[in-house]
């Protein structure tokens, strides 16, 4: 892979480092700001809000600008950001410099990913993706647990000064081997044109499909803390090394969902997804042992982030070239809309029953119907493709 390529997972990381390292401070920061467990769990919900939002203004707005200055904008944003929530006296800012952070996270991959793509064949693209987000598995399965000891050791402030540090080292990386002609000699289509990949039925359903995937891991994940030490019985000293386990399932399954992608993307875009639908609903059972469910979180982990390249790739396909920057940044909102929606309903599943036990047969079910939308819009495609012959 190219360097440029390769320079990305840098800002990856440190952008998935932050997006996930509450999940393992929930009941710190809970404790320290006076709140509930699934109050806590809405600053993750935050956090994915503020993506959904601010990737396609970013987006648009950034349009006309360099591609190395948008990044390097984008990581200043993620440096300032984590330092506000490291200072944060009370919950309603710390939200807010969660929100702020946020922002800057969409629009980096998005911008990121179309990048990635220019850099290498066009047989190699979904790879180059799944490389630029090796950064994103590597936060978790490194960055993650560190912050989770890093805080419990601490405390969780003390986590996010180390995060802001790394979006330091990340803005030098990029500054020093991202090129500073990427993307100058491309003019930007016509702001309508860009807008009409909007209206794109296939790019509609991807995202859609994006949206429940991930919806489906989240009601898990942003939970897992107590889901590992209330059901299983696990210490919360522990949480940091099976998290080392789930991140270590990440970097397979991201490097493997490339692979398959660039093989075929059809197959890959339904294997994936039935593939995260069936761990979800095999974890359920699997938390009432303490092996079993390490090992399920391994496999989750894998099977989460196979789904991430096949996904990607199938929204900036059907975009087109116009709208090929705006819809790759859809799709990284659409990944934390589901973030946003999955945190949300496991706080309902948790707070008016039936509790945590039930998340994974919840979250299986949210991922199922993405599997129907995957298989509805290949469906659609083969009907229209003899039409059109």
């Amino acid at each position: 892979m190219p360097i440029a390529v390769l320079s990305l997972t840098a800002g990856a990381f440190g952008i998935g480092t932050t997006e996930f390292i509450i999940m393992g401070l929930l009941l710190q920061v809970a404790a320290d700001m006076h709140v509930s467990v699934s109050a806590a769990g809405l600053l993750i919900s935050g956090y994915a809000l503020g993506v959904f939002v601010g990737a396609p203004i970013l987006t648009l707005a950034t349009r006309r600008m360099p591609r190395k200055a948008v990044l390097l904008a984008l990581m200043a944003i993620f440096t300032m950001g984590n330092a506000a929530c490291a200072l944060a006296p009370s919950y309603g800012l710390l939200m807010a410099a969660r929100v702020l952070t946020s922002l800057a996270h969409g629009t980096f991959f998005g911008v990121g990913s179309v990048v990635a793509t220019g850099l290498v064949p066009e047989n190699k693209r979904a790879s180059a993706i799944s490389t630029m987000f090796v950064g994103l598995t590597v936060a978790t399965l490194l960055g993650v647990p560190f912050g989770a000891w890093f805080g419990l050791l601490l405390g969780w402030r003390a986590a996010f000064w180390a995060v802001a540090i790394i979006g330091i080292v990340a803005f030098i990386v990029l500054a020093l081997f991202v090129p500073g002609n990427v993307g100058r000699d491309e003019r930007p289509a016509p702001l309508r044109d860009e807008l009409a990949v909007l209206a794109r039925p296939q790019v509609q359903l991807g995202l859609a499909m994006t949206v429940l995937g991930f919806a489906g891991l989240f009601t898990v994940f942003t939970y897992i803390q107590p889901i590992l030490t209330r059901i299983t019985g696990f210490s919360e000293a522990a949480v940091s090394p099976i998290l080392l386990v789930f991140g270590a399932g990440l970097s397979i399954g991201n490097v493997a969902g490339g692979r398959l992608a660039d093989r075929g993307l059809p197959p890959a875009l339904i294997g994936t997804l039935a593939g995260l639908a069936v761990v979800l609903l095999a974890l359920a059972p699997a938390l009432l042992f303490k092996a079993s469910a390490v090992m399920l979180v391994g496999l989750l982990g894998a099977a989460a982030f196979a789904t991430v390249a096949p996904l990607q790739l199938r929204v900036l396909e059907k975009a087109g070239a116009a709208g090929r920057n705006l819809a790759s940044s859809l799709n990284i909102a659409a990944f934390n809309l589901g973030n946003a929606l999955g945190a949300w309903v496991g706080g309902v599943t948790i707070d008016h029953q039936p509790g945590l036990a039930a998340l994974p047969l919840v979250a299986a079910a949210i991922t199922a119907l993405g599997l129907c939308i995957a298989l509805w819009s290949l469906r659609l495609e083969r009907v229209r493709i003899p039409a059109i012959s």
